[in-house]
């Protein structure tokens, strides 16, 4: 089996971000706030707008795409602070490293920017994704914020954290 690479995709690149992100909304749709048939409708000048309002990584293996991520600026307020989104991963591949390999990647890329930290924010009761940031090293913060996706229950967001240069074991206390 061939290696997973990861890269960044530019804005020449929408329709191929389109497509993943798509198949995305099709087979996880609980995991986002966004429909496939809102997404499906936008047209090209909005995907190259989206291409560059955020970084968009792709994974793939022998040039099939596995999962995507997104890179963004977390805030003004916070403007050494990037955060991590929209991470998935085709079923086939899941346990197979891609995640890893995804957040990884987005990691150097925002410290390649010059950013301190990286935010992830995770359903407070899945413990599966709290486990996964927290063996890359993200530390829960304080804050909370409500489920930007459809559940069933009241279930909140916390940020995790991750620290990108200097002292991996301080966490912000607000971003």
């Amino acid at each position: 089996m061939s290696e997973i690479s990861v890269r960044p995709l530019g804005e020449e690149d929408w329709q191929q971000y389109r497509d993943t992100r798509l198949t995305a909304l099709r087979e996880s749709p609980e995991a986002f706030a966004a429909t496939v048939d809102e997404e499906g409708a936008f047209d090209e000048d909005f995907w190259r707008l989206r291409m560059n309002r955020s970084a968009r990584l792709l994974a793939e293996r022998d040039g099939s795409p596995l999962g995507i991520v997104s890179v963004g600026r977390s805030s003004d307020e916070n403007p050494k602070t990037s955060e991590l989104f929209g991470l998935w991963v085709s079923p086939e591949a899941r346990g197979s490293g891609v995640a890893s390999a995804l957040v990884r990647a987005g990691a150097n890329l925002a410290r390649s920017q010059g950013q301190t930290q990286l935010a992830y924010w995770v359903g407070s009761d899945n413990g599966r994704g709290v486990a996964f940031a927290s063996g890359f090293g993200f530390r829960p913060t304080a804050e909370r914020r409500a489920m930007r996706v459809k559940s069933e229950d009241d279930e909140d967001e916390v940020a995790m954290v991750l620290a990108l240069g200097g002292d991996r074991g301080s966490v912000p206390t607000d971003f």
